[in-house]
């Protein structure tokens, strides 16, 4: 058995991990800015759960303490946690290796070196500190989630204007299929390489239009779909194609079948 500490371990991949971790056996402890509390359908059990902040280092210590290896899948969307982001990387590594943590996973996104757009520059900036560190890490990019399209879709649903990035086409890949891919990273024996890239996409690459459409289906939602350009160095990475891995396809489920089993909370 493994003790596994998952930091953002209640968010969307996060979540996955802990469920996927502790059916596979091993003992789980969850670093995160607001633990559910004690009862409640969140608390898991068999989850260890720790309040910690990695913009202060507050609580790091304690959630590390015993842990084997540290999966990293902690967002920093606007705000302190965005200018922060990779900072507050570099603290959780200093507090692993004072925790005699063996090995750190990091959960990234696909070509984010390449593009200035701020949040995936946040990720980038991440990677180099992992790469810097004394511990053996490995990163993993991935493609877009499923989740992704299907807020913009539903959004743009609301005011019954489905959009759709003009010239854009996507790879997105479930978050369950994301937490599988985390945790054999994890759990792998010593590679011989003190830091490792490992790329995954999803199962499909799919123009947005197809994509929208079949949201629709699944979801029975309303909405004309309107292809739209999208200005700025995201739109130029879409375009161009840089979001998309093709040959390193990994997520087994599609978009539709993804759908079919969240319908009741999209």
């Amino acid at each position: 058995m493994t003790r596994i500490c998952v930091a953002g371990g209640t968010g969307q991949v996060g979540r996955e991990v802990v469920q996927q971790a502790l059916a596979q056996g091993h003992a789980v402890a969850v670093l995160s800015r607001n633990p559910p509390p004690e009862g409640t359908a969140n608390d898991a059990d068999g989850v260890a759960y720790f309040r910690g902040d990695v913009t202060t280092g507050e609580g790091l210590l304690e959630s590390l303490a015993g842990s084997d290896v540290v999966i990293d899948c902690l967002e920093g969307q606007s705000g302190k946690a965005l200018r922060q982001f990779a900072a507050g990387g570099a603290l959780l590594m200093s507090a692993a290796l004072e925790a005699g943590v063996s090995k750190a996973v990091l959960l990234s996104i696909v070509n984010c070196d390449q593009t200035s757009y701020g949040f995936y520059r946040s990720k980038a900036d991440k990677e180099r500190v992992y790469a810097r560190t004394a511990l053996e890490t490995a990163t993993v990019r991935a493609t877009q989630f499923h989740s992704l399209a299907a807020r913009l879709f539903s959004a743009g649903s609301r005011v019954g204007l489905i959009p759709v990035i003009r010239g854009a086409r996507l790879q997105t890949i479930s978050p369950g299929d994301v937490a599988a891919a985390l945790l054999e990273e994890a759990l792998a024996p010593a590679s011989g390489q003190q830091h490792r890239l490992r790329t995954i996409g999803g199962p499909e690459v799919q123009d947005m239009k197809s994509m929208a459409q079949t949201w629709k289906r699944v979801t029975g939602a309303k909405g004309l779909v309107a292809p739209l350009p999208l200005p700025g160095a995201m739109g130029t990475f879409l375009r161009e194609g840089r979001n998309l891995v093709p040959g390193e396809a990994y997520g087994r489920e599609t978009l539709e079948a993804w759908l079919a089993k969240c319908r009741e909370n999209l």
